[in-house]
């Protein structure tokens, strides 16, 4: 006589083998490499926008044929120091004048300036190029 095999219960296959360890582990793994990865852009998003420096150019004036003075205002974190690039162009959008003008910290978080920038030809516009952080 024969006797009929002991039917095996998954549970104990499962623990014998490890295999819902293994499932359960990469999940956890997943989901620590989710959370850094979320941490990661999540941190150099805002460290990026608080080191962002917004221009709005509010108009310029051609005061003769070798000067153009540019009116602007800069939005930044409050108490630092800012650097601007100042650009005169001509009719064709040759550069005919530019400088750069680096301003102290201040404790205002909008300011505005008016400069002028010297050129070699006459100038149709004038206009803030970029501003940084230095």
């Amino acid at each position: 006589m024969t006797t009929a095999p002991q039917p095996v219960l998954k549970a104990e296959l499962d623990d014998r083998y490890g295999r819902a360890r293994r499932r359960r582990g990469g999940w956890i793994a997943l989901g620590v490499v989710a959370i850094l990865g979320f941490g990661y852009v999540g941190w150099t998003t805002v460290a990026r926008a608080m080191d962002a420096v917004d221009i709005d150019s509010t108009g310029f004036t051609t005061v003769d044929q070798h000067a153009v003075t540019v009116q602007f205002q800069v939005t930044l974190r409050r108490g630092e120091a800012v650097t601007c690039a100042l650009e005169a162009q001509d009719t064709e959008h040759g550069v005919v004048g530019w400088r750069v003008v680096e301003y102290p910290a201040d404790p205002a978080h909008t300011r505005a300036f008016s400069e002028t920038i010297p050129t070699i030809a006459e100038a149709t516009t004038g206009f803030v190029s970029s501003c940084w952080i230095p």
